[in-house]
């Protein structure tokens, strides 16, 4: 049985309420939740509490969708401050005094089995086993830390499991790592009933787009980034378009890019719709992980040992090429000799056999070739020293070609120099005009949007200009923006160019192609990530 899909609508205008809610039944959801907290907070007069009850059944009573009816605590993340006798008296009432009341009520635990009195009212609410009224109206024990995983997680799970009046189990937390959701796919496969399982915040996206996989009741979906209600929480057109959560099953492969940070990668968006296209049963997700190696071993061995997380392959970024290649040593895996010489490492493949690869240095490769024919006796200058550099020159070294380093930290280009061996050299940056390369490559940030330099010209291509042939290349990994400085000028003087999207698109085919066994739909990723950047 698939995962129900919940939009939250916090109600401040009643006919925006039932606004939202036909907009959510457009897009596809199965329910809307109705957070009435901040239309009922408590504290009013005796005249303006009727008013707003009236106003709350006319909300029920139009929404185009089955309704679950939240009015939610401060302590749990919600805006209601008022006396508690008061909220359950306006939940008696909207559920059992009217005419169309909600599907589901959601209630915390903690006040469920904070007062015998409290419980013995909404048990009035609901149907249950013992329920002799006509109610139609099902529980929903909810708890929810907004700190992180509570330590008695397990008990308070139970305890909710044990209630004969919920009719489902919620249980929400801020991930504190990709791990934790692990362990709510294990509580979900675990439930003797209904269960909403969700990890808030960066960590647990995951928990959320894999719901129906491991048998989550429920998950939510805003329907727009600024009304969300927990954080972590998906826009509904990203939730169905960019993961495709109506397509995901109980057997559906896992895939997903590891790395600090990667909220905002491309990797998402062009492989979800490369399988959409190949008709692969497999989501791509982003899996943040903090820095540090204990940080990403700690994951990895998480990842590796959930079995029923189903995962085939993962995408490796900044910080951590250096850890997977470090990973895969230790554990005695055989690393592609693209890794292996550059020590660094973006792709891993787990099937039959566990493939450790790079496909930066390829990728960059092919692009040059395209344009080159053959490396074999070129000379490529790279401008920068770090992972990328070195997965670059590494690959130019093995076609054949010769490189050089120049780094704005000169000992760095030394180093690298150094571990690569004979090919490659380091000079100063003041060198750079005194021999002309068949091709220029930025391997830093500069001239990237957000980075430390946007407007900045990487490579002095006006100083360099006079001196060149006009076949010569300039190559920039920065692909956000598509057109960098050091592209534009480049393209003013009338030299070739590569831009940043190309390689990326060429080192995410290969990656898909490992995990799959198929071609990329490559063009189809280079029109999303054009048409996502421009």
């Amino acid at each position: 049985m698939r995962a129900r899909v919940c939009v939250p609508i916090h109600v401040e205008d009643i006919d925006a309420a039932l606004a939202d809610a036909n907009q959510a039944k457009l897009l596809g959801a199965d329910c809307v939740e109705f957070r009435i907290d901040g239309f009922f907070p408590g504290c009013e007069s005796d005249a303006e509490d009727a008013h707003r009850l009236e106003q709350l059944r006319r909300l029920l009573a139009g929404s185009s969708l089955p309704v679950i009816l939240t009015c939610r605590i401060a302590e749990e993340g919600g805006n209601y401050d008022g006396d508690e006798a008061d909220r359950v008296a306006l939940l008696q009432k909207i559920c059992i005094e009217s005419d169309h009341p909600p599907a589901y009520l959601d209630f915390e635990l903690s006040s469920y089995q904070n007062s015998a009195n409290i419980r013995q009212k909404i048990n009035l609410c609901v149907d249950h086993p013992n329920q002799q009224r006509d109610v139609r109206t099902r529980l929903i024990l909810s708890m929810h830390d907004f700190h992180g995983r509570p330590a008695n997680l397990m008990r308070q799970v139970a305890n909710a499991w044990a209630e004969p009046a919920a009719s489902i189990v919620k249980f929400a937390f801020r991930a504190r790592s990709i791990r934790d959701n692990l362990e709510i796919f294990e509580i979900l496969r675990e439930t003797p009933k209904p269960t909403i399982g969700l990890g808030m915040g960066e960590f647990g996206l995951m928990s959320r787009v894999l719901a129906t996989k491991f048998g989550g009741f429920l998950t939510f979906a805003s329907l727009r980034d600024t009304s969300a209600t927990a954080p972590g929480q998906p826009t509904i057109a990203e939730l169905f378009g960019l993961y495709r959560f109506r397509s995901i099953g109980k057997e559906s492969k896992v895939c997903g890019i590891m790395g600090w940070p990667v909220a905002h990668s491309m990797s998402p968006l062009i492989h979800n719709a490369g399988f959409e296209a190949r008709g692969a049963d497999t989501v791509y997700l982003p899996m943040p992980v903090a820095d540090g190696y204990e940080s990403f071993k700690a994951s990895a061995y998480a990842l590796l040992d959930a079995q029923h997380l189903d995962l085939t392959g993962v995408s490796v970024t900044i910080p951590h090429k250096e850890h997977l290649a470090r990973f895969a040593a230790e554990a005695g895996w055989k690393i592609d000799p693209s890794a292996a010489d550059c020590n660094a490492a973006n792709t891993a493949c787990f099937g039959s056999r566990v493939c450790i690869t790079n496909t930066d240095g390829p990728a960059a490769c092919d692009c040059l070739e395209d344009r080159l024919k053959s490396l074999e006796g070129r000379l490529i200058s790279i401008l920068g020293a770090g992972g990328v550099a070195r997965a670059i020159a590494s690959s130019v070294k093995q076609r054949g070609g010769t490189v050089r380093i120049v780094n704005r930290t000169h000992e760095r280009a030394i180093q690298l120099a150094s571990d690569l061996g004979p090919g490659v050299e380091a000079i100063g940056l003041e060198h750079l005009s005194e021999h002309t390369s068949d091709a220029y490559i930025n391997c830093t940030p500069v001239g990237m949007t957000g980075g430390p330099d946007p407007e900045g010209l990487s490579i002095p291509v006006r100083e360099l200009a006079d001196t060149l042939p006009p076949e010569t290349l300039f190559f920039d990994t920065v692909y956000n923006p598509i057109e960098t400085p050091m592209i534009k000028t480049a393209r003013h003087h009338g030299f070739c160019t590569i831009d940043g999207v190309e390689m990326f698109v060429k080192q995410a085919a290969a990656q898909f192609a490992l995990w799959t066994g198929e071609q990329a739909p490559i063009q189809l990723f280079d029109r999303l990530v054009r048409e996502k950047l421009s």
